[in-house]
């Protein structure tokens, strides 16, 4: 099959731009191409090229069309209008059914002429998150384009990027491509892409990526493992560094001993962020006094002098991060809070001050439901924002909540206070830890809870791909923290409770009265003071529709997380209902999951879409059927059987949910499923006698309820 290979070759792209940008080329070169095209192209990227290799049919006949006409013997008016549409005459149609048809002939299409349309199309309405013009042209690009290659089998298609009357830099594609800048600069041309490969590693550039990844990874470790070292796993790091080098070479440097008694997170981030070099550490987790680095070029002294040009730019480096960390250590975390009252969380939020004290209130109600301390939660809460304005957040902002976490030690505060500052903030993502100390748990939802409920309150939610303020991490994060820390927490409740609205404390507790049981209640099941929190949030129209908001928000980034993980989707939506106890929802999920595996559990969801079905049928004639059943009715052994039946298994349901059993609810449904199926099989539910018939609708209406009890069967598929 001949073989189509487009390279374009520009300035140096951004190292996160450039992956992205070889599935776009792929991705749109798909449909483009889509006649010839075959399989899948292979996108390749670097970091002054990007491009794809693929399979491509040199020509092909397009099938023909017919178009149907009027029919036989229509007025002439009539069929000249549909020869004129056509740009036909009489003679190319037949008779086909009574009907006059046009067939027309299928075409040819070349791969050269597709790749002249759709090619410049493609590339002047290519997606880059940021581009640029420069010269004359209207053409945009990420960094200037320079050429384009475009073989196909072999040979050039010389496709013009010109658009009318802009030239667009005279760029016209060609067989010719650049290697290394340093160690081969010059063009030269290739025949393929095994050429094009095996040329540009000849000229000391690897294409493909996966490649130069592996020889980063494998070239640090072998420098690390010879000083008895090992690599502080960054694969976003390496990844990055992957899309700055053609040819990497990796080099080892060494960190001034003065430095050393820097916090190991301060040391890593200004190494990675500010230098993109890879930290090293001991095999028992101590930093090393050692980095690795990874150069472009093969330097004729070994890279000696690299080596010393990259040490003295960390020294000046370390020496600012330690200037932000002795200046930071002159202060309490008590010194920083009064200005985080100037500083804006969100304009219709309020301050970092008035979050935090949020925060801390909801942390200390929280505390009660995860075992922690109160005043030690509060505590954490109280100073987790604090090392926002130091100086060493300032600059490294990656460090937050981890620099609070050193200068709380380093004042005295307990560990499980300095513990939950640094760990508020888990998980950052689905493979990070959660926090596991009930301190920092508790913090750690408080946050999340604080910045769910405040966002939704202004009507700041996520729409489809927007989430500028991560409420969908920041809800994934309370679900695995509830999941993996095993809590039971009312959290519809939970949040109900922490939104005080930004009006008077009577009409709040009027407009959100209806979100409350009794007070006793309320403080048995969450552990939370009954009383309205006394600090403003924001005010909103209408507070319970927030609220409902917000518990389907979390419950369906639940659904999400559980259909990511394999569950079926009707199983999960069947389970969730009202319910807002995750564990819960997961107890009853997987009962659900081994009823509907069962033949007991398969026959009886029969049976149950059977009546579901009978049910709404016949109310739509004479309305529901939800009243008691008149035992003196039940004429036939089989309803008589149900109904018992029924009265046993509502008694066994009901213990069964109160005790949270529903795998014991489940199994007691399964018990239904003789005698439903004796009913339906020998009872006719439509009775001639209208009173018969209203008394088995209800038989079936309370079989319903009763299933309908553990979850909604409704939504599952059959």
């Amino acid at each position: 099959m001949p073989e189509l290979l487009i390279e374009l070759l520009t300035e140096e792209i951004p190292a996160r731009m450039q992956a992205r940008a070889a599935e776009d080329l792929c991705r749109l070169i798909k449909p483009a191409l889509a006649p010839l095209l075959q399989g899948e192209p292979r996108g390749f990227y670097g970091p002054r090229r990007i491009g794809l290799v693929a399979e491509m049919a040199l020509s092909a006949e397009t099938a023909a069309k017919e178009e149907r006409g009027p029919r036989v013997g229509a007025p002439e008016q009539a069929l000249a209008g549909f020869l004129k549409k056509h740009n036909a005459t009489a003679e190319m149609l037949v008779e086909q059914n009574g009907f006059l048809v046009l067939v027309k002939p299928g075409e040819t299409i070349t791969a050269e002429a597709l790749l002249h349309q759709k090619l410049p199309e493609l590339l002047w309405a290519f997606p880059w998150p940021k581009s640029m013009r420069w010269g004359v042209s209207q053409f945009t690009w990420v960094r200037p384009l320079q050429r384009i290659l475009c073989l196909l089998d072999g040979r050039v298609v010389p496709v013009a990027l010109a658009r009318g009357e802009d030239a667009a830099h005279r760029l016209v594609a060609g067989d010719v491509t650049e290697g290394h800048r340093v160690h081969a600069p010059g063009a030269f041309p290739v025949t393929g892409h095994a050429d094009y490969v095996a040329r540009l590693r000849a000229d000391f550039v690897i294409v493909d990526a996966a490649e130069r990844m592996a020889l980063i990874r494998d070239g640090v470790a072998a420098l690390a493992a010879a000083q008895g070292l090992e690599v502080v796993p960054d694969e976003g790091l390496l990844a990055e560094v992957a899309g700055l080098v053609e040819w990497p070479v990796p080099l080892l440097g060494r960190i001034d001993e003065a430095f050393m008694d820097l916090p190991p997170e301060v040391m890593r981030t200004s190494m990675r962020v500010n230098q993109r070099y890879f930290a090293l550490r001991h095999p028992d987790g101590r930093a090393a006094p050692f980095f690795a680095l990874v150069a472009n070029i093969s330097a004729s002294d070994g890279g000696a002098a690299l080596v010393a040009g990259n040490e003295r730019v960390l020294r000046a480096r370390l020496s600012d991060a330690r200037f932000f960390w002795d200046q930071d250590r002159k202060q309490r975390l008590e010194d920083f809070l009064p200005k985080l009252e100037g500083v804006v969380f969100h304009a219709k939020l309020g301050t970092q001050a008035q979050r935090i004290a949020r925060i801390e209130n909801l942390a200390g109600n929280l505390a009660y439901r995860v075992g922690a301390s109160r005043p030690l939660s509060e505590r954490a809460a109280k100073l987790a924002k604090a090392d926002l304005i130091s100086g060493m957040v300032g600059e490294f902002p990656e460090l937050q909540g981890v620099m609070g976490s050193y200068y709380a030690r380093l004042q005295g505060e307990d560990a499980r206070v300095a513990d939950a500052i640094g760990q508020h903030y888990r998980p950052l993502g689905p493979t990070d830890e959660v926090p596991t100390e009930p301190v920092a748990v508790a913090v750690a939802l408080a946050d999340k809870l604080d910045q769910l409920a405040g966002f939704f309150a202004v009507d700041e939610r996520p729409t489809g791909s927007s989430d500028p303020y991560a409420l969908r991490r920041a809800a994934l994060g309370v679900i695995r923290i509830v999941r993996e820390q095993r809590l039971r927490l009312p959290l519809g409740e939970i949040i109900a409770h922490h939104v005080k609205f930004a009006i008077s404390e009577a009409e709040a507790e009027t407009k959100l009265g209806a979100l409350y049981e009794a007070e006793e209640t309320f403080e048995s099941r969450t552990g939370l003071s009954a009383g309205l929190p006394t600090y403003p949030i924001v005010q909103v129209s209408d507070p319970q529709e927030t609220l409902k908001a917000l518990r389907e928000f979390i419950t369906d980034r639940l659904r999400v997380q559980l259909r990511a993980e394999g569950a079926r989707h009707d199983l999960v939506t069947a389970s969730i209902g009202e319910d807002d106890d995750i564990l819960r929802i997961l107890a009853r999920a997987e009962a659900l999951k081994a009823l509907v595996e069962s033949e007991d559990g398969t026959n009886l969801l029969a049976a149950y879409k059977r009546a579901q079905n009978i049910l709404r049928i016949e109310e739509k004639k004479d309305g529901p059927h939800t009243g008691a059943v008149d035992e003196a009715l039940l004429a036939l052994p089989q309803e008589q059987a149900l109904n018992t039946a029924l009265a046993a298994a509502e008694t066994a349901v009901a213990q069964a949910l109160a005790a949270e059993d529903f795998a014991g609810a489940m199994a007691t449904l399964a018990t239904l499923r003789p005698p439903v199926d004796a009913f339906f099989q020998d009872i006719l539910v439509n009775d001639a006698d209208r009173s018969l018939r209203r008394n088995r609708l209800r038989l079936l209406s309370r079989l319903k309820s009763a299933m309908d009890s553990v979850a909604d069967l409704s939504k599952i598929e059959s």
